[in-house]
Protein backbone atom coordinates (compact mmCIF):
# COMPACT_ATOMS: atom_id res chain seq x y z
CA UNK A 1 0.00 0.00 0.00
CA UNK A 2 2.82 2.06 0.95
CA UNK A 3 4.55 1.72 -1.89
CA UNK A 4 2.34 2.57 -4.46
CA UNK A 5 1.80 5.84 -2.68
CA UNK A 6 4.93 6.69 -2.69
CA UNK A 7 5.08 6.15 -6.17
CA UNK A 8 1.71 7.97 -6.86
CA UNK A 9 3.49 10.80 -5.36
CA UNK A 10 6.57 10.76 -7.39
CA UNK A 11 4.99 10.61 -10.59
CA UNK A 12 3.05 13.88 -9.18
CA UNK A 13 6.38 15.73 -8.16
CA UNK A 14 7.61 14.77 -11.77
CA UNK A 15 4.75 16.17 -13.00
CA UNK A 16 4.48 19.27 -10.80
CA UNK A 17 8.48 19.97 -11.39
CA UNK A 18 7.85 20.35 -15.27
CA UNK A 19 4.33 22.12 -15.04
CA UNK A 20 6.16 24.80 -13.04
CA UNK A 21 9.19 24.57 -15.48
CA UNK A 22 6.46 25.36 -18.23
CA UNK A 23 4.34 28.10 -16.71
CA UNK A 24 5.82 31.64 -18.11
CA UNK A 25 7.77 34.04 -15.87
CA UNK A 26 7.90 37.64 -15.90
CA UNK A 27 11.36 37.41 -18.01
CA UNK A 28 10.61 34.64 -20.00
CA UNK A 29 12.85 32.10 -18.37
CA UNK A 30 12.24 28.50 -19.54
CA UNK A 31 8.29 29.39 -20.35
CA UNK A 32 6.61 28.81 -23.77
CA UNK A 33 7.19 31.17 -26.15
CA UNK A 34 6.16 32.47 -29.39
CA UNK A 35 2.88 33.19 -30.47
CA UNK A 36 1.81 30.15 -32.33
CA UNK A 37 0.88 26.89 -31.24
CA UNK A 38 -2.82 25.48 -30.96
CA UNK A 39 -3.79 27.58 -27.68
CA UNK A 40 -3.36 31.03 -26.83
CA UNK A 41 -1.08 32.15 -24.48
CA UNK A 42 -3.84 33.12 -21.91
CA UNK A 43 -5.35 29.62 -22.23
CA UNK A 44 -2.21 28.29 -21.60
CA UNK A 45 -1.43 29.98 -18.56
CA UNK A 46 -4.67 29.43 -17.29
CA UNK A 47 -4.22 25.38 -18.12
CA UNK A 48 -1.09 25.38 -16.40
CA UNK A 49 -1.93 27.47 -13.59
CA UNK A 50 -4.68 24.90 -12.98
CA UNK A 51 -2.99 21.68 -13.24
CA UNK A 52 -0.20 23.14 -11.16
CA UNK A 53 -2.58 23.76 -8.25
CA UNK A 54 -4.34 20.25 -8.62
CA UNK A 55 -1.30 18.90 -8.52
CA UNK A 56 0.05 20.89 -5.37
CA UNK A 57 -3.07 19.45 -3.66
CA UNK A 58 -2.48 15.89 -4.89
CA UNK A 59 1.46 16.50 -3.44
CA UNK A 60 0.21 17.44 -0.20
CA UNK A 61 -2.60 14.96 0.31
CA UNK A 62 -0.51 12.51 -0.53
CA UNK A 63 2.16 13.91 1.73
CA UNK A 64 -0.17 13.92 4.75
CA UNK A 65 -1.00 9.83 4.09
CA UNK A 66 1.80 8.88 3.92
CA UNK A 67 2.93 11.02 6.94
CA UNK A 68 -0.13 9.10 8.52
CA UNK A 69 0.72 6.07 7.50
CA UNK A 70 4.21 5.88 9.00
CA UNK A 71 3.29 7.22 11.87
CA UNK A 72 0.84 3.72 12.31
CA UNK A 73 3.68 1.42 12.68
CA UNK A 74 5.21 4.05 15.26
CA UNK A 75 5.04 2.71 18.79
CA UNK A 76 4.79 5.24 22.14
CA UNK A 77 7.69 5.34 23.82
CA UNK A 78 8.75 7.47 26.79
CA UNK A 79 12.24 7.85 28.44
CA UNK A 80 10.92 8.30 31.58
CA UNK A 81 11.41 4.62 33.51
CA UNK A 82 7.94 3.30 34.22
CA UNK A 83 7.66 1.02 37.16
CA UNK A 84 5.20 0.30 39.20
CA UNK A 85 4.97 1.30 42.52
CA UNK A 86 6.81 -1.07 44.87
CA UNK A 87 8.41 -2.96 42.43
CA UNK A 88 11.89 -3.90 42.37
CA UNK A 89 14.01 -2.50 39.93
CA UNK A 90 17.58 -3.27 39.04
CA UNK A 91 20.17 -0.70 38.89
CA UNK A 92 22.00 -0.39 35.29
CA UNK A 93 25.43 -0.53 37.33
CA UNK A 94 24.57 -4.75 37.72
CA UNK A 95 22.90 -4.42 41.34
CA UNK A 96 26.08 -3.09 42.94
CA UNK A 97 24.20 0.17 44.39
CA UNK A 98 25.60 2.43 41.78
CA UNK A 99 25.18 3.63 38.25
CA UNK A 100 27.06 3.96 35.25
CA UNK A 101 29.41 6.49 36.31
CA UNK A 102 30.24 5.01 39.74
CA UNK A 103 31.37 1.65 37.69
CA UNK A 104 33.45 3.89 35.48
CA UNK A 105 35.22 5.10 37.91
CA UNK A 106 35.76 2.11 39.49
CA UNK A 107 37.58 0.91 36.62
CA UNK A 108 41.83 0.90 36.80
CA UNK A 109 42.88 4.02 34.24
CA UNK A 110 44.71 1.73 31.64
CA UNK A 111 47.27 4.60 30.26
CA UNK A 112 49.09 6.97 32.92
CA UNK A 113 47.05 10.28 33.89
CA UNK A 114 48.34 13.39 31.91
CA UNK A 115 50.16 16.01 33.37
CA UNK A 116 48.11 18.80 35.30
CA UNK A 117 47.71 22.09 33.31
CA UNK A 118 49.31 24.65 34.43
CA UNK A 119 47.69 27.13 37.43
CA UNK A 120 45.46 30.12 35.88
CA UNK A 121 47.39 33.61 37.21
CA UNK A 122 45.45 35.34 39.40
CA UNK A 123 45.43 38.56 37.41
CA UNK A 124 45.87 40.08 33.93
CA UNK A 125 49.17 39.59 32.56
CA UNK A 126 51.67 41.28 30.20
CA UNK A 127 51.80 39.04 26.76
CA UNK A 128 55.18 37.26 26.43
CA UNK A 129 56.69 36.20 23.37
CA UNK A 130 57.89 32.31 22.78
Amino acid sequence: MQTVIIVIHLMIVTTLIGAVLLQRSEGGGLGIGGGGGFMTNRGTSNLLSRTTAFLAIGFFLTSLLLSWLAGLDRKPSSIINTTQPGSPTVPLGGGTGGGLLDSLKKQEPSAPAAPAAPAAPSGPQAPRSQ
